[in-house]
């Protein structure tokens, strides 16, 4: 029955008054594949919580750390043996990745415990790609913060890699009609093949020659960066004066500073940073303030700290509904929350969505939007975001394009490059809207060639 109302519905000639209620006749008799289709081909604005290396694909990773035409001539190694050599203090975690400056000074018997990347049999690569993010049952937090991340190591500090890893992951945004990107990164500590530590402002001079060649132009994604400083560390406060003298300095593709990394660790609460930040505004002015905040499971102060902090953006908000107050007060649009549904139930901060935030905000009118935040790591993209949001909270259309609007009005983009950003998302809404305005749906869903990755086929078995 389902399917005779899709092809009904498909196949009205007539132009629909507004796309809205077309919309929802489609997605609630729509198959999980063709919803995909349609969400994959839609436009999507911008990603505005994004790490940097947690958002490669991981497969593109082991590519270009293989390929010494694109990783600056390095090599580099992975661990897949322990316990060998007597004395040996370091930690044992498998597939920790190093460069080969590293591998060079260790002993013999250390040395025999790596295997070179571009030796890997093809077992192994798929373990060391599938190592790299969460895809088994049990895994979340422990596994992300405290394996995961050291286990990309050399990979993620390797300049050249970074900056091939860079233009990849706008083609794959790119392909799915994300036109913006706002990564966040340490641009302190970079390294060369030879482990020669890359001055920030090196970094910033050659990710801007990297940003301006063709493949990368091509793409059609704009990139405007974030440093990321990791809340909990002793010299948190001095990284934070750096970060922001670093963004006054380049502010052609610098434009926020974020500050992440656990909140259950209690040494990087935010009131820890509230005089540091104050001194700052003595000193600099127009640098936007993006935070993690409530990324959490009980409730706290965090969220409200963060917006005494300055911060425009709150990441992830998850006890956003613990405090009556900050919520009332959200809703005066004072600041916007960035949403991450596929990582909040992946790193089980929510059991399920039905006891997530996001509805609540979006329609009690608090500012917010949809992003990836690590989406490497979940092996998954921003249309699952948007699958998600459809599955689980039944949004319109009207609300899909109001998220993906207004992921562009609050970035950080200087004003000349968000007005273009905004006209052409609001120029391409319109001509999906009348492609699919008097067209029988179903071939033009057939003709849409998505891509999705592994939390697409586990959670709605979508593959392509």
């Amino acid at each position: 029955m389902a399917h005779a109302c899709f092809v009904a519905f498909v196949t009205v000639a007539a132009v629909a008054a507004d796309f809205g209620p077309r919309f929802d006749a489609f997605k609630a008799v729509a198959t999980p594949g063709d919803l995909y289709r349609f969400l994959y081909a839609m436009p999507k604005a911008a990603d505005l919580h994004h790490h940097a290396g947690g958002c490669w694909r991981m497969e593109d990773l082991l590519d270009v750390a293989t390929n010494p035409a694109r990783n600056g001539g390095n090599r580099f190694y992975t661990r897949i043996k322990a316990g060998t050599c007597p004395d040996d203090p370091s930690p044992w975690r498998r597939f920790a990745t190093i460069a080969a400056f590293t591998w060079k000074s260790l002993t013999p018997c250390q040395q025999a415990e790596y295997v070179p990347l571009d030796e890997l049999s093809p077992a192994l690569r798929k373990e060391f790609v599938n190592s790299l993010r969460l895809d088994q049952p049990g895994e979340g937090r422990q596994e992300f913060f405290e394996e995961i991340w050291p286990r990309l190591g050399a990979l993620g500090r390797s300049i050249d890699v970074f900056l091939e890893m860079t233009v990849e992951t706008m083609r794959r945004y790119g392909a799915e009609g994300v036109r913006y990107l706002e990564p966040q990164t340490i641009p302190m500590g970079m390294l060369a093949a030879d482990g020669a530590i890359i001055d920030p402002d090196e970094f910033h001079r050659r990710m801007a020659s990297r940003l301006a060649q063709p493949d990368a132009v091509a793409t059609g994604v704009a990139v405007r960066w974030q440093v990321v400083v990791l809340r909990f560390t002793p010299l948190a406060e001095r990284a934070v004066e750096e970060a922001h003298d670093f963004v006054a300095r380049h502010r052609d593709l610098w434009v926020g500073i974020n500050m992440a990394g656990r909140e259950d660790n209690d040494k990087g609460h935010p009131r820890r940073f509230l005089d540091v930040y104050r001194r700052m505004r003595l000193r600099h002015q127009g640098i936007g303030l993006a935070i993690h905040a409530g990324e959490v499971d009980e409730p706290n102060a965090h969220m409200r700290d963060t917006l005494l902090l300055g911060a425009t953006r709150l990441g992830h908000g998850n006890n956003v509904l613990s405090d009556d107050d900050l919520l009332l007060h959200l809703r005066s649009r004072i600041a916007f929350v960035e949403i991450n549904l596929v990582s909040n139930l992946l790193l089980e901060y929510v059991p399920d969505y039905s006891r997530h935030h996001f509805a609540e905000l979006l329609r009690t009118g608090v500012p917010c939007g949809l992003s990836t935040d690590d989406s490497g790591m979940w092996d998954s993209n921003m249309t699952d975001e948007y699958m998600t949001a459809v599955r689980e909270f039944n949004l319109s259309w009207d609300e899909l394009v109001r998220c993906g609007r207004a992921s562009l009005e609050w970035s950080f983009a200087e004003p000349a490059l968000k007005q273009r950003l905004l006209e052409g998302y609001d120029r391409d809404v319109r001509a999906f809207e009348q492609r699919f305005a008097n067209a029988d749906w179903k071939p033009l869903l057939q003709s849409i060639r998505p891509v999705a990755y592994g939390f697409a086929a586990r959670r709605w078995n979508v593959a392509f």
